[in-house]
């Protein structure tokens, strides 16, 4: 969670990740030093470390405020969703469409591979988030096999366009965007 400066100015933390983020996206995680992000969010080593005691801790945090600002981004759609069914995977695939590509979300993605190659358990909080998504779909949809189908194949083309992997041309995409929409709101043809 991030921690609002009362005076309209960004906290030391919020500089200290949006420095992070930024060398991330530039570098890549595993280059990533304590140093490095200090001198680029103008504050001691002290400071930062005051913060983030380790560079561990600063990954942890990274990956916390995605997740932060994926259920954000996740719940201003929910408040906007027509009712109808599949409501929860339709918010879910809606989301992930909306953030998967390009800007500072694809490349902290991809400079954040190799850290949690290095160290898998950075990813527990999403495995996490993933876990909770899977229950919620479980729990809520009208057509089960549809929302899932529909999930796993954003989740898919989300992982392809973030890790700047998808072969898929625009066109393509757009086809592959209509029918997640349409397995979301009309379910499968039996």
């Amino acid at each position: 969670m991030l921690f609002p400066c009362t005076r309209g100015r960004k906290s030391s933390r919020e500089k200290i990740l949006d420095a992070a983020a930024e060398l991330v996206g530039e570098i890549g995680a595993g280059r990533l030093t304590l140093e490095a992000v200090a001198e680029k969010a103008g504050l001691s080593k002290g400071g930062l470390l005051y913060n983030f005691p380790t560079k561990d801790a600063l990954l942890q945090a990274m990956i916390q405020r995605m997740i932060d600002q994926v259920a954000s981004e996740k719940e201003a759609l929910r408040e906007k969703a027509q009712p109808g069914p599949n409501l929860e995977a339709r918010v879910v695939t809606k989301t992930l469409l909306n953030i998967c590509c390009g800007g500072k979300m694809q490349d902290m993605a991809t400079g954040m591979m190799a850290a949690t190659a290095e160290n898998p358990r950075l990813l527990d909080p999403v495995r996490q988030v993933i876990h909770t998504t899977l229950e919620q779909l479980k729990a809520t949809s009208d057509d089960l096999d549809a929302a899932l189908l529909a999930w796993l194949a954003t989740e898919g083309l989300s992982s392809l366009e973030m890790h700047n992997l998808s072969p898929f041309s625009d066109e393509d995409r757009d086809r592959i965007v209509k029918a997640i929409e349409r397995l979301v709101t009309k379910g499968i043809a039996e």
